[in-house]
């Protein structure tokens, strides 16, 4: 049984709402960031980079420090003010071909602990030890873990009759993306929301799996500072945005590779033979239409590429997934490509931008050849959870992405 938890976010005054929400900050070009750092002093980025204020490039446990500073400094100043009472929030993204919305609410330490929720990708422990350090010196987290359930007509029933009524926050930001905020108070309603997702069993993962990783270090670190350990301390929590698994829009990565790892074109070609029936499509966009099949750009041109069934074992859902499939036959054995995360011959261009741009590299020699697949289906996902499996990296890019600043969950 999956739990969600209600919380007292901090969040901006209604005044404020659109001028603190920002984008993640990998997601800023510098110049996009420098701007809205100069203009926009409500910005939330003015408190996850909090060396601007000193005109320097702060890093280490001195930014974590800072960051708490300036986040107080936001609070003092009543940009922040927080809810009297637990509750669950109402989210809604609405774009120009899509509209998202779910509960934002607390997922459960002890659930990730016991693989109620449920993990599709491996984590860096490095990675995770380090963001563990920022959260506990910050004491907030503001980027919800993005959890995925089985729809559900009670909890839709509830999110409807929310939605109806007027909005705490309705903003349109720069990219023409309407954003939404109800807060859902009443403890009936409440209750429900919980009773039902007890009820469900387990809810995967979409997004965030370091966090979760990190929240989950956290828990236990504090619970072991803490004799007094109830497990209904706010650390026992981390924030998630919860989403119906049909709401969810799954995107692709392409896979784009410098060098042929010494082999001439016409090698390659046929290396690559072995397990590909290939068909050179020309100049002209192509893109695959199908599962183990996939688009290939190499000097100007456009290949299909058409798994040989006969010769490749599928043993596990894992095997069947385009991502792994192109790293067992093309990436690893011909490419020399092992280790996907860090080997600097390969980079990943999002499928929500199509081939058009991984095109472009590869006219610009940035890149030597480039292949393209259909997107990763939720039902994949569940299958590689379930069987405890773990995908390549950059195997999925999902929207929705959420904005920072929004609701601030402390612990």
């Amino acid at each position: 049984m999956a739990t969600i938890h209600p919380f007292k976010a901090v969040r901006p005054t209604k005044d404020k709402a659109s001028l603190v929400a920002s984008r993640s900050y990998e997601s800023y070009s510098k110049k996009e960031r420098e701007a809205r750092l100069k203009y926009n002093p409500y910005c939330f980025l003015h408190i996850i980079n909090p060396g601007y204020k000193y005109h320097r490039e702060v890093s280490g446990e001195n930014r974590f420090k800072l960051v708490r500073n300036r986040y107080l400094e936001f609070r003092e100043d009543h940009i922040f003010i927080q809810d009297e009472t637990p509750s669950f929030y109402i989210y809604k993204q609405k774009t120009r071909k899509h509209t998202f919305c779910g509960i934002l609410g607390g997922a459960s330490a002890e659930d990730y602990k016991n693989n109620v929720i449920k993990k599709h990708e491996a984590t860096i422990q490095s990675r995770e030890e380090l963001f563990m350090e920022y959260l506990k010196t910050v004491g907030f987290n503001t980027e919800p873990v993005l959890l995925t359930y089985p729809d559900n007509n009670l909890i839709d029933n509830i999110v409807n009759e929310v939605t109806s009524t007027d909005a705490e926050y309705e903003f349109t930001t720069t990219d023409r993306v309407t954003h939404y905020l109800w807060k859902l108070s009443d403890p009936e309603k409440i209750s429900a929301v919980q009773e039902e997702f007890g009820n469900m069993g387990d809810v995967y993962i979409a997004d965030g799996h370091h966090r979760s990783a990190s929240s989950y270090l956290l828990a236990e670190n504090l619970k072991k500072e803490n004799p007094g350990h109830t497990g209904r301390e706010a650390y026992n929590f981390f924030m998630s945005f919860f989403i119906p698994e049909s709401n969810l829009k799954i995107y692709e990565f392409n896979r784009m590779i410098k060098g042929l790892n010494g082999l001439s074109k016409e090698d390659f070609l046929i290396k690559l033979d072995e397990w590909y029936r290939i068909e050179n499509r020309g100049s002209e966009l192509y893109l695959p239409s199908k599962k183990h099949h996939f688009t290939m750009y190499l000097d100007g041109e456009f290949y299909s590429l058409y798994l040989r069934k006969t010769i490749y074992d599928f043993t596990d859902s894992l095997s069947t997934l385009d991502t792994q499939l192109l790293y067992k036959t093309v990436l690893d054995p011909i490419l020399g490509i092992k280790d996907l995360r860090n080997d600097d011959r390969i980079a990943y261009g999002c499928g929500k931008n199509n081939v058009v741009e991984m095109k472009s590299l590869i006219d610009k020699g940035k890149y030597t050849v480039g292949f393209g697949m259909l997107p990763v289906t939720m039902e994949e996902i569940k299958k590689i959870a379930d069987e405890g499996l773990q995908m390549p990296p950059k195997s999925t890019y999902i929207d929705p992405k959420l904005r920072s600043g929004i609701t601030i969950y402390e612990f």
